[in-house]
């Protein structure tokens, strides 16, 4: 590989990177083409990149795009896979899914909004991860309760002050 195709991934990395904001490093050697192939599928059905590149050019791809990478250098021995997703958990979900039938693909590291994940023992912890659209409509539950309780006494009151009043008498 010539410096101008190591450019060009780096180039390529760092926009992956940037634009997704969530990536995984796994380990995929020692598969068979068949299960490789059948890896990239169940990835590309969930909208999961997936790129397999050198060590030192993931490296300088995450220096590039501003990522503090000393954590991560330890992940980044051996093969590595990088995986990008919009969603923070859906490669953890898919990972753990594939490894029912083999152990690999083996979590190295993760990098999810600014947060670093290391060793495949944080598989779990990053597949029960929420998203955040997840968050949010949990937030808007949480607000909505409360309102939902006063609309719902208010009507059961009536249209009198007197129900109004021992409504909200009793809510609050």
């Amino acid at each position: 590989m010539n410096r101008e195709e190591k450019q060009e991934i780096v180039q390529s990395l760092t926009e992956q990177i940037k634009e997704y904001g969530n990536f995984y490093i796994t380990d995929t050697s020692n598969l068979t083409v068949a299960k490789i192939n059948e890896i990239r599928r169940k990835f590309f059905e969930k909208d999961i990149k997936i790129q397999v590149a050198k060590n030192t050019l993931i490296t300088k791809a995450l220096e590039a795009a501003g990522v503090d990478s000393g954590e991560l250098k330890e992940a980044l021995k051996g093969s590595s896979t990088i995986l990008f997703s919009t969603v923070a958990n859906a490669p953890a979900k898919v990972i753990k899914e594939l490894r029912k039938g083999s152990d690999k693909p083996v979590l190295k590291g993760a990098y999810i909004d600014s947060a670093v994940f290391i060793g495949d023992k944080q598989l779990d912890a990053l597949a029960t991860l929420k998203s955040k659209e997840e968050l949010v409509g949990d937030i808007i539950a949480l607000l909505q309760s409360p309102a939902k309780n006063v609309i719902s006494g208010l009507k059961s009151g009536g249209s009198k002050i007197a129900g109004i009043v021992k409504t909200l008498q009793e809510r609050g």
